[in-house]
């Protein structure tokens, strides 16, 4: 795609992704460790949520991770659901990062009937939707390997 017709594309948050968003493969989750007890966040965290220490360092979390639990959402979710219309039934699992972080996520390009706990997954930054202001708004999901 030509750099000029691309569109500005933002995190659904602000805190949670490197940039710059363009190619989405090299854009990575980031994190927060304290150097006290080793409690990992995701995104930025100025305090440990675990011992309340202000000893934080910035990281960068890994790739891939292993499937630790997961649901099938079968309905489709109340309010301002930005999914596929009609509504697609589809997976959200806890993945398991290197770094001991477990985020919950969706799943894609799987058989949802099928998952298989202790799996390996890969990140894969992809756009959630479009807002009013024409931006790309990128959000985080999960593969298999």
């Amino acid at each position: 795609m030509d750099e000029m017709k691309q569109r500005n594309r933002i995190g659904v948050r602000d805190d949670i992704f490197t940039t710059p968003f363009y190619p989405s493969e090299k854009v990575r989750l980031k994190g927060s460790k304290c150097r006290v007890c080793g409690e990992v966040f995701l995104g930025k965290h100025l305090s440990c949520g675990n011992c309340a220490n202000e000893n934080m360092e910035e990281i960068i979390l890994g790739k891939r991770g292993k499937l630790w639990t997961y649901t099938i959402i079968r309905n489709r979710p109340p309010g301002d659901y930005k999914g596929p219309d009609p509504f697609v039934p589809f997976a959200e699992g806890l993945i398991e990062l290197p770094e001991g972080i477990r985020l919950l996520s969706p799943l894609t390009d799987c058989d949802v009937e099928n998952l298989k706990i202790g799996t390996e997954w890969q990140l894969l930054v992809d756009i959630l939707y479009v807002d009013d202001g024409g931006n790309e708004v990128m959000s985080f999901k999960f593969k298999p390997v």
